[in-house]
């Protein structure tokens, strides 16, 4: 037998299937992550095609299939910057140092972005949207291995001002024509949007005025929402497009069973975690997935925040009513958050629907509401929950470079998270793409 590595998760024989679900159902979570990991046997060939027999290889990881995503917000300036889009950066070298450490620590941890597309900051004034800066920012992140997906095309928040008082007619015709401009720009650059954010509310939503809220409220939920996805769909077919919302009650069940019934075809389903008043533990979130996972449609959990400090109170219902001067993050608070971090992400990664998980915002200069929901601290140090994770995405789950033996017909024993690998010998490499769990057989050749 070839000789194979070790993983360092579950061992190999009480890995177990997911159970295929009834229609209607969700997949059978599994922590051993069988759904997750590939048993190759790969058969190494020299430049000739002849199998490399009885010689040393080492095998390495080089990315993951699973999307450990994070917000990119922070770092489109510099972005900019490196591109060559802005000359003679004369802040302090220690602030530029910062941001440079911002950016390796974002990079040492995930492989997926997400952008902002608010119409109120993207095109604050109408005809002249940010694409040239955001399209520098996207490209960065691609040439670094990152998938890019934008947030959101239509959202009743943070809409762009210039819209109030035009009928409603003509807003619906400035959306269509605002998604299909965006989504066309950024093809090839950006294939994975967020098609329309937090429906659920958008038609009742009375916190700030919009054009979208009389939109959504005239038209319907559903209508509104085709009308986002046909126009993204139309400008760029091969995009990955997503219902995204924080409402995970059976109103937002309700909503996506609808878009289902009249044929809109959703390609993922967007699922916020917003824990800033408690982590919401295995049992809820596993329960929060099967419900969603029942529609067979991948699952990305869009905005996850896990906080290191005090709690938002439990009787709030809109989390923005929560305004505080100073909310810092406490030692024992940073504990509690890397073990929740920890369980989180064990608990998603153990369901099957699950692709893509987003935390949002890496360092807690920045986060969303002041909460200290970083994983790094607002003086760019790490804090346990980045350890934690980073342990699991480049270490428990990671496969390190190994040096490994072919056996006498050429073949290797590969076991690993599904992802990219490379097999070298000497000064001659391959590339090989895991992207089927279970037992596989494989070759490369090296050259």
């Amino acid at each position: 037998m070839p000789q194979q590595t070790d993983l360092g998760t579950a061992p190999r024989e009480q890995a177990s299937p997911a159970l295929r679900p009834a229609p209607g159902q969700s997949p059978r979570p599994d922590p051993t992550m069988a759904h997750r990991i590939a048993d190759a046997t790969v058969t190494v060939r020299d430049a000739e095609g002849v199998p490399l027999a009885d010689a040393p290889v080492v095998v390495a990881q080089t990315a993951h299939r699973f999307l450990f995503g994070c917000i990119g917000f922070d770092l489109i300036d510099l972005a900019n910057r490196e591109d060559g889009a802005a000359q003679d950066d004369q802040r302090p070298a220690e602030e530029r140092w910062a941001e440079q450490r911002l950016a390796d620590q974002w990079l040492g941890l995930f492989n997926a972005v997400t952008l902002p597309f608010y119409w109120g900051h993207f095109e604050p004034e109408r005809g002249r949207p940010d694409t040239a800066r955001m399209l520098r920012a996207a490209r960065w992140f691609a040439d670094r291995g990152c998938v890019v997906k934008g947030h959101p095309l239509a959202w009743h928040s943070e809409c762009a001002d210039w819209l109030l008082g035009l009928p409603t007619d003509e807003v619906a015709d400035v959306l269509d024509a605002r998604i299909r401009r965006d989504v066309a720009d950024f093809a090839g650059v950006i294939d994975t949007w967020d098609a329309i954010n937090e429906v659920v509310i958008m038609p009742v939503f009375d916190k700030v005025p919009n054009a979208m809220t009389p939109l959504c409220r005239e038209r319907g939920r559903i209508p509104t929402v085709r009308l986002a996805f046909d126009a993204a769909r139309q400008a760029n077919p091969a995009a990955t497009l997503l219902l995204n919302d924080f409402d995970m009650s059976t109103a937002f069940e309700c909503l996506i069973e609808g878009c289902l019934e009249a044929g809109i075809q959703i390609d993922a389903i967007g699922l916020q975690s917003h824990m800033h008043q408690g982590a919401w533990g295995e049992e809820r979130t596993l329960e929060v997935l099967d419900r969603f996972g029942r529609y067979g449609l991948p699952l990305h959990l869009t905005e996850t925040t896990i906080l290191s400090g005090d709690l938002m109170p439990a009787h709030l219902d809109d989390l923005n009513d929560h305004q505080v001067d100073h909310w810092p993050s406490t030692p024992e608070g940073e504990e509690r958050q890397a073990q929740e971090v920890a369980t989180h992400y064990r608990t998603l990664l153990s369901h099957p629907s699950v692709e893509s998980a987003t935390y949002w915002g890496l360092s807690d200069a920045g986060m969303w509401l002041g909460a200290p929901g970083g994983l790094v601290r607002a003086d760019g140090t790490p804090k346990p929950a980045y350890d934690a994770l980073r342990g699991l995405v480049k270490g428990e789950w990671w496969h390190e470079p190994r040096t490994l033996r072919t056996d006498s017909q050429g073949r290797v024993a590969v076991r690993g998270f599904l992802g990219e690998y490379s097999i070298t010998a000497g000064h001659s490499g391959a590339t090989l793409t895991l992207d089927r769990a279970g037992a596989v057989d494989a070759e490369v050749r090296l050259g």
